[in-house]
């Protein structure tokens, strides 16, 4: 980006802090066009290396082309000085064809150590990214300071997707849907052309999502979704699909439940937990699949693309190498996996149960 750019990015952004809440009750009906647009015929792809590395999804009707494996902002990404790993991380996923980058305003703490990282190379590789990023605030005025503070740690002046953060409860919805709330920044910072598309995103139970669906026409949806998750309050089977009907993109994460799901998975003490969860012991030892079989469950879904978090170089590089030869499931193999996963389903979905049952 050259001199004039910055400067009319930095004019864009303050200029959308100073307008404040002029948003219509129209708006807030959904009355908006991007949002309201039918699905797009053309096509993109920001990173020309994708088509040939993974297999490619539409991202609901944005028109844009997204590996099926895509970049998590959090495991390395979120770790405080960490750069040695995390920079690499972003560059490899880049080179390797990944297209799609997920992270938010509060992986890494208050230093927001993920955008960081990930800005040191959007300032360099911008369009061959879709990036997306969220708000946990849930007024206005606090989503408006979470996104001027994202343009200028992922070093750029737009976001390809803001989306509303772990949405948890019907409470949420509404203040995030009332006077001052967080929708009015979303669709202002859309009108305003500072982000292009809007989404939500949730860990713990559908219901609050499909109501804040009601409210919006979101064009996507981040959803926790896993080969355990029939168990518990299933996504899948509640809120996928109306997601599926609305023709939203619908991006899984939590696929190996940071791990938890896999074999290979080593738990940490009794002790460690207690500290961690507040006394909610979740994992009680390894999981029961095999990585290839938690990616490929979730992919066998009607998902555009799944968000993964990596510890490592070889992790991303093992994760490109299985969207690659991904083929779906049958129906057969996706309830022998379900079956599989149940034993282990407390600490495979222990998101909604520390939210749940705390």
């Amino acid at each position: 980006m050259n001199d004039a750019d910055n400067k009319s990015a930095n004019s864009n952004r303050r200029e959308f802090l100073k307008r404040g809440g002029a948003v219509t009750a129209a708006a807030l009906m959904g009355q908006t066009a991007l949002s309201r647009a039918e699905p797009r015929t053309d096509v993109e792809i920001s990173n020309a290396k994708t088509a040939g590395a993974m297999p490619t999804r539409n991202l609901g009707r944005t028109g844009h082309r997204v590996g099926i494996f895509s970049l998590g902002g959090q495991a390395a990404l979120e770790r405080g000085r960490n750069e040695a790993l995390a920079v690499p991380i972003v560059e490899r996923a880049l080179d390797l064809g990944v297209n799609y980058i997920d992270t938010s305003s509060i992986y890494g703490g208050p230093d927001r150590w993920s955008e960081q990282y990930i800005g040191q190379v959007m300032k360099r590789r911008r369009s061959e990214a879709f990036l997306a990023s969220k708000t946990k605030e849930r007024t206005r005025d606090g989503s408006m300071r979470m996104l001027e503070k994202s343009f200028e740690l992922l070093q750029t002046d737009h976001l390809d997707l803001w989306q509303l953060h772990d949405i948890g409860t019907l409470e949420e919805v509404d203040k995030i849907f009332g006077k001052g709330g967080a929708m009015e920044a979303l669709l202002q910072a859309q009108d305003q052309k500072l982000v292009r598309y809007l989404g939500v995103t949730g860990h713990y139970r559908p219901d609050p999502l499909i109501e804040a669906l009601k409210r919006h026409p979101f064009d996507t949806i981040l959803m926790a979704v896993n080969a355990a998750d029939k168990h518990h309050y299933s996504f899948m089977e509640q809120l996928l699909p109306v997601a599926v009907e609305k023709q939203m993109g619908i991006i899984g994460m939590k696929v190996p439940a940071r791990g938890r799901l896999l074999s290979s998975w080593t738990p940490p003490s009794l002790e460690q937990q207690k500290r961690s969860w507040e006394g909610v012991v979740v994992s009680n030892g390894p999981g029961t699949l095999d990585m290839r079989e938690a990616m490929y469950y979730s992919l066998s879904l009607p998902l555009s693309t799944v968000i993964i978090g990596c510890d490592s170089l070889a992790q991303l590089e093992q994760n490109v190498q299985l969207a690659r030869n991904f083929t779906p499931l049958s129906e057969q193999q996706m309830a022998a996996l379900a079956a599989k996963a149940e034993p282990v389903s407390k600490q495979a979905l222990f998101f909604r149960f520390f939210e749940t049952h705390a």
